[in-house]
């Protein structure tokens, strides 16, 4: 009860107009912010936290909030539409999304990613406030060999985005790996793999590499169409939205992906992008359309879309609760915090319970916004598919390029994202699958760190990795993510060949 009485009080604060105001401002711009590969909702806010100085800390935080999950739907328009994700988390939104734009079914993939984010994201404010300081308790017990494991487990899971070819989203991820280790050493501040390149030696950012080996690698793919005269403007079939089999099909898969996004957020640091392909995986093994996944299965977007807008509600119980960032948008967050002589943690829910509670209770009604927002914007998305191939080629590598050179105003950028276009042309001709990889990138260093520590803290025992029951526990199901596929494909071709 007492928690009611705090959301219930939590809304007179949030319901001023002011705060609805800020709110509304925040998730417009979240979503615009999203749609433009290379900034992303961590670069929006520290661009906008600056302007903030002096406000009240109840409305900036609430607009800042709101750019945040804003931008999780602005990341999957771009992904959809034109297979540019706006930020790692929504790779695993291309697999299927982009898929469907071009079978002419973007309205529905579209409103399939709006509507599980908005049930995913009640689901996650739900376990934010009823859930939150005994969840956190429990997040503390991951310690740098529970952290190896989660990615371990989430890059164990890469076998199952590869189709009937398990082997090559294991070359991906392991490619990706590879690709995180150039750069200096985290722990002997040597560079490794620089080749004398100096710009190297800050590594290879996963920005430039999402956007060449989706968004460039789309653009050469259709003009090798182009030259063989096989480019044709993509014709709309059906209902903008989605049709009442679809509605059946994603329901599960939105609960499942809210459920997932939501624990996996809470742990500082693991993020939407192991979130995301957790609930993939998830999905695939266990719906009856596993086959369609990856050439335009509904399922394939809604269940990672509803874990990646979870995520983001779970990122908020350790920062609110402990005052740990569970992802990079709340390290930015907690500097907003710091900014206005906030100190998140337990206390601050005494300290400063309006804020909080309303805070909280703005997530609910910025989800109303979005939803409402982003639906009837979907058939002006829509049509962007509309325009001549030649005209959208053009915008696609426009907002590719400016937004990869906005980075650091370097030209080097555009070389290295030229390369990486060129790799995903080579994977997408030899049919190797992009998400594992960009999986191993992003979770490469984290890997890194969390293995050394563990050794460290062990003494340099291998032990100390399957000692705990959460490390046991995580071992198992990686091992069975690994092998299941290859099993219950070795029972099946038996019982085939039995008949």
């Amino acid at each position: 009860m007492e928690t009611i009485d705090h959301i219930m009080n939590g809304f007179s604060v949030a319901l001023q107009w002011q705060n609805i105001l800020f709110l509304f401002i925040g998730a417009v711009l979240g979503t615009v912010i999203g749609m433009m590969p290379g900034i992303g909702s961590s670069a929006g806010i520290a661009l906008l936290l600056p302007m903030t100085y002096g406000m009240n800390p109840i409305p900036a935080l609430i607009m800042l909030s709101g750019i945040y999950y804003g931008a999780m739907y602005g990341n999957t328009a771009s992904a959809v539409l034109i297979n540019t994700p706006g930020s790692a988390s929504a790779s695993m939104t291309t697999v299927d999304g982009y898929p469907m734009a071009k079978k002419g079914r973007a309205g529905a993939a579209l409103a399939s990613a709006a509507v599980a984010s908005f049930a995913a994201g009640t689901i996650g404010i739900l376990g934010l406030s009823f859930l939150a300081i005994p969840f956190a308790e429990f997040a503390l017990r991951f310690g740098p060999a529970e952290y190896f494991m989660l990615m371990f487990f989430s890059m164990s899971a890469v076998s199952s985005l590869a189709g009937k070819s398990p082997a090559k989203g294991l070359f991906a991820a392991f490619f990706g790996l590879m690709i995180a280790t150039i750069g200096m050493d985290l722990q002997t501040g040597m560079p490794r793999y620089v080749f004398d390149v100096p710009e190297l030696q800050t590594g290879v950012s996963f920005l430039i590499v999402i956007v060449g080996m989706f968004a460039l690698t789309e653009v050469f793919v259709n003009i090798e169409k182009w030259f063989m005269g096989q480019l044709m403007p993509v014709k709309i079939q059906g209902s903008l939205l989605m049709t009442l089999d679809e509605w059946k099909r994603c329901w599960r898969p939105i609960i499942r992906g809210g459920l997932i996004g939501f624990f996996i957020g809470i742990l500082p640091g693991a993020g939407g992008t192991i979130a995301t392909v957790i609930a993939y995986s998830t999905e695939q093994k266990l719906s009856k359309n596993g086959h369609e996944f990856g050439t335009g299965a509904i399922e394939g977007v809604a269940a990672p879309e509803a874990a990646n807008n979870a995520s983001t509600c779970g990122a908020f119980v350790p920062l609110l609760t402990l005052g740990i960032p569970g992802s990079g948008t709340t390290a930015v967050l907690l500097g907003a915090f710091i900014l206005y002589g906030l100190e998140p943690g337990a206390e601050l829910f005494d300290t400063h319970p309006e804020l909080v509670w309303g805070l909280i209770d703005s997530m609910y009604l910025g989800n109303v916004f979005l939803i409402i927002l982003n639906l009837p914007l979907i058939g002006i998305f829509v049509r962007m598919l509309y325009l001549p191939p030649g005209i959208l080629l053009s915008i696609i590598l426009a907002v590719a390029s400016v937004g990869i050179y906005s980075i650091s105003n370097s030209t080097y950028d555009l070389y290295v994202l030229l390369f990486f276009g060129g790799l995903g042309y080579v994977f997408r001709k030899l049919k190797i699958p992009v998400p594992p990889l960009i999986l191993g990138l992003v979770l490469g260093k984290l890997m890194e760190q969390s293995f050394r520590q563990a050794l460290i803290i062990s003494d340099g025992s291998l032990k100390a990795l399957v000692t705990g029951p959460i490390c046991i526990i995580l071992l198992i199901l990686a091992l069975t993510a690994m092998f299941l596929p290859a099993i219950i494909s070795f029972v099946r071709n038996r019982r085939e060949a039995s008949l």
